[in-house]
């Protein structure tokens, strides 16, 4: 009988998982397959940039098929660091996992160690990277460098949200459209204009928090989806002034997530073009006050801002380059 009791052998991985990569994904694969239970053990110190706990959802999302537990310890990171590093792993393993330990799994030089110190037997999946020639030291000096091997709910979390703003009528979608074929990624509508096109009848205060939920599933679906960029037309600030400026008023967890959202850049559109007719506009004549409101609400929330103006060419290219930035 198998030490994890009842014919059930058990395997352990452990790491830092800072981030996740498809390295990571391929250990733990390896190793599902060989054992009846993988226990993964995500472990974080509380001075990492990505915290434990997001990379412990990060894990139970991509193997759900597996225990993964986190631990917390503060424990030090290399043997060189103190003499009693290997007890002190050892006990936090031993509280994380009570249960006896059947087989380790890594592709580090201390597997052989570790698996002793257990009682374990020591199994190295490609210890020398040649399925996946990453690490999540190469992934946090340049994750968009690395950007094919990290798994979607990692790309969410690293790529760079643009967000096109701006009164009515200033070309938001055709910019956004035009960002999104030249980077060679995707764009997400602004979700107003979508459901009330849906709806076929004019916005009632009732739609602006139905508006507002879709846009934020709408992006946070697509920034797992996008190439290094994504590309808002428009953003949960808008869906907030819009709805002052109808009904007097927004619902306040509307005001508080539009306030938590990051973004890298808004490009904010001049009104120095044409206003076009549409059935959903109706403000042609506040566009300025509107952009001036603008201005100013990005200015208090202290957001990075590029005002865009010109002749669409210009306008393409202005954006073009201030994008470009982000990534020197």
């Amino acid at each position: 009988m198998a030490k994890g009791g009842e014919g059930v052998t058990r395997g352990l991985v452990l790491g830092k998982f800072l981030p996740p990569h498809r390295g990571h994904q391929h250990l733990v694969d390896a190793a599902r397959e060989q054992v009846d239970e993988l226990v993964v053990l995500v472990c974080s110190l509380r001075r990492e940039d990505i915290a434990g706990e997001r990379r412990v959802a990060w894990m139970r999302e991509l193997h759900p098929d597996c225990r993964v537990i986190h631990v917390s310890d503060e424990n030090p990171s290399e043997p060189h660091e103190h003499p009693d590093f290997w007890r002190f792993w050892i006990e936090t393993i031993r509280r994380a996992c009570p249960e006896p330990i059947d087989v380790v799994f890594t592709s580090e030089p201390y597997g052989d160690e570790l698996a002793g110190r257990l009682g374990a037997r020591h199994v190295e999946v490609d210890r020398e990277r040649r399925a996946f020639p990453v690490s999540g030291t190469a992934v946090r000096r340049d994750p968009y460098a690395h950007w094919s091997l990290l798994p979607p709910p990692v790309r969410a979390h690293f790529v760079k949200r643009v967000v096109i703003t701006g009164p009515e009528s200033t070309g938001k979608t055709t910019l956004a459209r035009d960002l999104a074929a030249h980077f060679g990624t995707v764009w997400i509508p602004e979700y107003g204009r979508v459901y009330l096109d849906g709806k076929g009848s004019a916005c009632v205060e009732d739609d602006i928090p139905l508006i507002a939920e879709g846009q934020i599933q709408s992006e946070d679906e697509a920034a797992r989806r996008a190439n290094r960029i994504l590309f808002c037309d428009t953003d949960l600030m808008v869906t907030r002034i819009w709805s002052e400026h109808y009904f007097g008023a927004c619902r306040d967890w509307i005001v508080e997530a539009a306030r938590a959202r990051r973004y890298d850049v808004h490009l904010l559109l001049d009104v120095d073009v044409p206003w076009v007719d549409d059935p959903q506009r109706d403000c042609g004549h506040l566009r300025q006050e509107f952009l001036e409101r603008f201005r100013r609400e990005l200015a208090v929330a202290g957001r990075r801002v590029v005002e865009v103006r010109g002749s669409w060419d210009e306008r393409r290219a202005m954006s073009i380059a201030s994008i470009d930035a982000l990534f020197r």
